[in-house]
């Protein structure tokens, strides 16, 4: 990765000043307009190549064009002449071309996140960030409905969706920001120093992104370097801590687990159903405060009287995660608490769609990779899994594994199912299997009526199909809707 570098003089409020200079921008997609439009008003000279040249990318482009923007469609590998700063979007890959020809020509490359971190005032509000394989938005989310609840203003940006870029130049201002940072986004981001961040855990993902494994824990330990007051870990997933341990923190800056069991000094955990603070207490060798109880996450979400399984322990680690950070913050347990009962999860996590002859019926279509797939299945006592789609690689046999002793049956779908099939073959032989040969969107109401015959009154049929969906889905949350469509079409319902 090419050095920052002091390339550009700074402004009164210490800022880079881009006036007349000539920045490229790598990629259009969610974040390169707002950066481009960003870049524009500050003055610099602003050219965007984009490797794509469909129709959202021309639509863009004209979008761009009134600011005198150029805009290089299907061509993102060449580096335009007299470039000074190569800004490049989340995805573009390391080895791409263009970043050998930006450190050939001694230009520096930023991502959207070091762009925007620099350009931040003096007054600027602090941020808690939080990466990680999954569970990054819901933790964010719950971060922000925390930090509402204390009074504070505050959003959830980042790769949530609400690019940074847009925060830090917007006219809003806020006490504190929940930012949620991918592993792309770390990479190019070497100057960030957060208050505090957390890593909530870490599995074999993007490993073609990033070349390794190795690689990409790295990057996302990247979100702890020069932390201010804590850098929160998953004490259930050692390689979080290795990660802290790692890290060039400020002085002061302090090591924060939380676990699902008892906690130790220093930690968050659970103990007799209660969310429990053993880190932002005084005397924490002996002292312990309640925040909140396990059956407060979401409970302003669920219908009243409805038969809705308690939080997934994935759902009870992120908002140990969340309080974690709004404690290092100085927010108090009554808001940890109330915030945590106003959170409402995304459509398509965990989502409850209903109950029909006592089953309950639940769309996780977000868990799109095998590792939240295990967290998701490892809720419930027993169930029918809906899985498959487009498996990019992965191998289902830990899942399988796990989730065996729990498992009533199991549906099938889409392109990769065979290589589920196969797991289920070998190591949970018991299971009835319905292997659907369809890819196909209409399978999904054969899936879930399939479903509905082999579950048991007080079983939960569970869509997380730990595969992606384009193989039969425009995306998950297609798959996710036509799920719970098929759900309210079953008899009884």
């Amino acid at each position: 990765m090419t050095a920052p570098g002091a390339v550009f003089a700074q402004d009164a409020q210490g800022a880079p000043d881009f006036t007349g200079r000539r920045v490229t921008v790598a990629g259009l997609g969610v974040t390169g307009g707002p950066v481009a439009r960003a870049l524009h008003r500050l003055g610099a000279h602003v050219t965007v190549v984009n490797g794509g040249d469909d129709e959202r990318a021309r639509a863009q482009a004209a979008e761009l064009a009134p600011l005198g923007t150029t805009v290089r469609l299907g061509d993102g590998d060449t580096l335009p002449e007299g470039t000074e700063l190569l800004v490049t979007t989340p995805g573009w890959k390391p080895t791409s071309p263009i970043f050998a020809a930006a450190a050939a020509a001694g230009v520096p490359v930023w991502g959207d996140v070091e762009l925007a971190w620099r350009l931040r005032g003096p007054d600027a509000a602090p941020w808690l960030a939080v990466t990680g394989t999954n569970g990054k938005t819901t933790t964010v989310r719950m971060l922000a409905a925390i930090l509402t609840a204390a009074g504070l203003r505050t959003a959830a940006v980042g790769n949530i969706g609400v690019p940074l870029i847009d925060v830090v130049m917007g006219e809003e201002k806020y006490d504190v920001l929940a930012v949620e940072l991918s592993s792309y986004q770390l990479h190019w981001a070497p100057s960030l120093r957060v208050h505090s961040g957390a890593v909530l855990n870490l599995a074999p993902d993007h490993l073609d992104w990033h070349g390794s494994m190795d690689a990409y824990a790295a990057d996302k330990g990247r979100v702890y370097e020069g932390n201010e007051v804590a850098c929160v870990y998953n004490a259930a997933d050692p390689a979080t801590e290795d990660l802290v341990r790692a890290a060039d923190v400020q002085e002061g800056c302090r090591a924060v687990g939380f676990t699902p069991a008892v906690p130790g000094p220093s930690q968050l955990g659970v103990v007799d159903g209660l969310l429990i603070d053993r880190a932002f207490v005084a005397n924490r060798q002996k002292n312990a405060q309640e925040l909140a109880e396990v059956c407060d996450i979401s409970a302003s979400s669920r219908p009243p009287g409805a038969n809705v399984p308690p939080p997934a322990p994935h759902l009870v680690a992120n908002a140990l995660a969340a309080a974690s950070l709004a404690r290092s913050y100085g927010v108090e347990p009554a808001a940890v608490r109330q915030g945590l009962r106003d959170f409402c999860p995304d459509p398509h996590r965990i989502a409850y769609v209903g109950e029909v002859d006592g089953v309950t019926y639940v769309d996780d279509s977000k868990a799109t990779n095998t590792h939240a797939a295990a967290a998701s299945l490892a809720a419930y006592p027993h169930l029918v899994w809906i899985a498959g789609g487009l498996a990019k690689g992965a191998t289902f046999d830990e899942v399988v594994e796990a989730a065996a002793p729990r498992l009533r049956g199991v549906v099938l779908i889409g392109a990769d199912r065979a290589l589920i099939a196969d797991s289920l073959a070998r190591l949970a032989p018991h299971v009835p299997v319905v292997d659907l040969d369809r890819t196909d969107p209409g399978a999904m109401a054969q899936a879930v009526r399939a479903a509905a015959e082999l579950a048991r009154p007080g079983d939960t049929v569970l869509l997380a199909p730990a595969c992606a969906s384009m193989d039969m889905f425009t995306n998950y949350n297609v798959r996710g809707d036509a799920f719970a469509q098929a759900v309210r079409a079953l008899p009884d319902a």
